[in-house]
């Protein structure tokens, strides 16, 4: 798994635009987190909502990849649902922390939520569907992975 997220940050230029950094603590379970910078407001101090829709993706999508790729898959986001519970503002940590809740053949289906650090206030709550395929459909991660 630790080559995997190497590979994975290194690829990953949404994270990195976005200063999104993630923590996977087992298959299925994991940690994002985003402060909100002035690039993610939609009005003085205020997050966009596609802001706060991005790292619920992010979270919802690695809790369900860290997932597959146990089982050498990757995926893909079918579908996802988020509920906008409260506002994020200018210099809050957000943190996004998701769970495989189903692992079929074909599809995984997680849930997360977007708290703010310390406070823990609930900022928003969302589900995902997503479908696996075999690592080996993605011809540009051969280079990677033959490298090392």
């Amino acid at each position: 798994m630790k080559n995997f997220i190497e590979l994975f940050k290194s690829i990953n230029k949404y994270d990195l635009d976005n200063g999104l950094d993630f923590v996977i603590h087992s298959p299925g379970l994991i940690t994002y987190k985003m402060t909100v910078q002035d690039q993610h407001l939609s009005s003085p101090n205020t997050a966009h909502g596609a802001a706060i829709a991005g790292l619920m993706d992010c979270t919802l999508g690695l809790s369900a990849l860290s997932e597959a790729i146990t089982r050498d898959n990757l995926t893909s986001t079918v579908e996802f649902k988020i509920n906008y519970i409260r506002p994020a503002k200018l210099g809050e940590i957000l943190v996004g922390t998701g769970k495989v809740i189903h692992k079929g053949k074909s599809l995984i289906i997680s849930s997360a939520e977007i708290r703010i650090e310390g406070s823990g206030e609930l900022v928003a709550m969302g589900q995902g569907t997503f479908n696996t395929y075999p690592f080996s459909k993605k011809d540009f991660l051969h280079d990677f992975t033959s490298a090392g």
